[in-house]
């Protein structure tokens, strides 16, 4: 039985892809191995819509998700990460002259980037996040800053100012349109308000197979097309559309208005994304498989396993795969996730320097856009493991 579509309101087709009790959440760390393996699971069911090209969790159950400040999902520790976030933030500030501005994020985290495009124009910010953690955040613009830990809704719509930021939240919204018109709807005519949307890009989820980004609290999935489609038929007028990150996050650029304009480059991919969701579900088993084997393969004789990246992307490689003792430790430079487990397997996450004394023959990188920092890191113990990106 079809759907209807979160995005467009159209009959969406049937589920394309299918896995059953995943963890409610993949960012959420836990202080022994029983509490990670207890944590609740729900049903991930793929729908693709023909119509506008979003693709969703049809299984979703808001009620399993928990977002609070357990939720670690920062990846500001990164100097890669952190050197990529500190030029967006300084072209955002630049291209649109936010200086002594007012600024609202919506699902600001930690404040990382809110702190960043606060300090770059002198501006006043407001972050609203229940994952925000006070007393964590270090920025000069701190006495500039105002968090709220509460999820968003139109209670506060009147705190948006001169420009509204909302990074790797909306994927994890259900009902999406409701949530891009209530952000339309705060900004009534201030056509002057400049409004920044980051999050996943699916197409190349698809394209490569990479169900190690398909997580249960990601409800939502957009390609370029159906994200600008969708903040078209909520009233906002589009200024960019690109692909950042290895071409790994779609970063949107909007202003209100009433939908119009010419159509962007990245727009027209309707029917790369019906071929791409047949690739997947098509190529998903054989996929599997293959990484699979190279994981036995290594435990048959007797070497030594880690993953590197104690987020997201690690506990849904390591639940698809059904991995449990083939692999002893999850790798992580972040310290709010080291000495703790992972939900799903149970795994520990620990810190770089562990990997002296358990001298790993293989490395898996969840994410290659870190591999050279982490070969880095890896040379700087003293560490030379086959390295293998995902």
């Amino acid at each position: 039985m079809s759907a209807t579509c979160p995005a467009c309101a159209e009959p969406a087709a049937d589920v394309f892809h299918e896995q059953r009790r995943i963890p409610a959440h993949s960012v959420m760390l836990f202080d022994s191995r029983e509490a990670a393996l207890a944590y609740p699971r729900g049903d991930l069911r793929l729908v693709h819509c023909g119509a506008c090209g979003f693709i969703f969790n049809k299984a979703f159950d808001e009620t399993l998700n928990e977002y609070s400040q357990r939720c670690e999902e920062s990846q500001g520790f990164s100097p890669h990460f952190r050197s990529w976030m500190e030029a967006v933030a300084k072209e955002f500030v630049d291209r649109y002259d936010l200086h002594d501005r007012s600024v609202l994020e919506i699902g600001c985290g930690k404040g990382e980037f809110l702190a960043l495009v606060c300090e770059l124009g002198h501006n006043l910010g407001v972050g609203v996040d229940p994952a925000y953690v006070p007393g964590r955040l270090d920025s000069p613009a701190l006495d500039r800053l105002t968090f709220i830990n509460e999820l968003y809704t139109s209670e506060h719509g009147d705190m948006a100012g001169d420009a509204v930021i909302c990074r790797h939240t909306l994927e994890h919204i259900a009902p999406v349109a409701e949530f891009v018109a209530t952000i339309r709807r705060s900004l009534a005519d201030r056509s002057s308000v400049i409004v920044f949307f980051e999050l996943p890009e699916t197409l190349r989820v698809l394209r490569e197979v990479a169900f190690w980004d398909l997580y249960y609290e990601h409800c939502s999935y957009f390609t370029p097309g159906s994200l600008a489609r969708l903040f078209r038929r909520e009233g906002f007028d589009l200024e960019r559309l690109r692909l950042e990150f290895d071409e790994q996050y779609i970063l949107l650029d909007a202003r209100p208005g009433d939908g119009s304009g010419p159509e962007l480059p990245l727009e027209d991919d309707l029917a790369e994304t019906a071929d791409l969701v047949a690739t997947f579900r098509r190529e998903f088993p054989q996929r599997i498989q293959a990484l699979r084997e190279i994981v036995d393969q290594r435990h048959d004789r007797g070497e030594r396993t880690v993953v590197w990246g104690g987020g997201s992307k690690g506990v849904s490689f390591l639940t698809t795969l059904g991995i449990t003792g083939e692999i002893d430790y999850v790798v992580d430079i972040n310290p709010y996730k080291q000495g703790k487990f992972m939900a799903g397997t149970g795994h520990e996450v620990v810190a770089p320097e562990r990997l002296v004394e358990h001298r790993p023959d293989l490395v898996l990188v969840m994410n290659p856009i870190y591999e050279d920092e982490i070969a880095q890191e890896l040379a700087r113990l003293g560490l030379t493991p086959d390295l293998v990106p995902v």
